[in-house]
């Protein structure tokens, strides 16, 4: 049986999901640079390439304390390292898990990147690991979030109400998405037409 903690290489025509490692934090910092992408994440922006190694760190402690699976996306032509994603909220008992902490660089944006990093991970997740539920969480004044999920044919499932503490000391309400197993197959189709295009 898969262990749903193991991190693949998960590789397709627009980007490659490595292990994240501390030898990404130099790509990651310079990815980073547009201080839009650090809105919605629970990091303030990193104002030296220490400080994305610290975050890095963190991440791979929670790795390392079966509470995150974590990749790098690398632009798999250019092989430059544009951003992160992960697996959180991983239950194997209850075959379910959530995807976040993604966030790509500018440049990635619009170009099959983050929906081919989607889909692999989606792909992993229905197909090698036999999940039955697949979720998102993201910041209920995050618009460009919540449609880019159910554009993938995520069904939005609620609001989570004072959920997470953000950087600034506030509370966010966080909107709950999920895909499940039977609705997998037309998903993925739709997924893989978009990429064709």
């Amino acid at each position: 049986m898969t262990d749903w903690f193991d991190r693949p290489v998960l590789a397709g025509a627009h980007v490659r999901l490595e292990p994240l490692s501390l030898d990404h934090a130099e790509g990651l910092f310079a990815a980073s640079a547009d201080p839009g992408i650090w809105t919605w994440l629970r990091h303030r922006q990193p104002s030296t390439v220490d400080e994305m190694r610290a975050i890095v760190a963190g991440s791979l402690a929670a790795h390392a304390a079966g509470k995150t699976v974590p990749w790098v996306q690398v632009d798999a032509g250019s092989g430059e390292v544009a951003g992160t994603t992960s697996y959180h909220d991983v239950e194997a008992t209850d075959r379910g898990l959530c995807i976040g902490g993604t966030w790509i660089g500018a440049k990635w944006r619009r170009t099959g990147v983050n929906t081919e990093a989607k889909l692999l991970l989606l792909d992993r997740a229905f197909g090698d690991l036999g999940a039955e539920r697949v979720a998102w969480h993201t910041d209920h004044r995050n618009e460009r979030s919540q449609r880019a999920i159910e554009r993938l044919g995520a069904a939005r499932e609620g609001v989570l109400r004072r959920h997470r503490l953000r950087p600034d000391g506030s509370f966010r309400d966080t909107v709950v998405y999920s895909i499940v197993a039977e609705e997998w197959p037309p998903a993925r189709e739709r997924l893989v037409s978009k990429l064709a295009r």
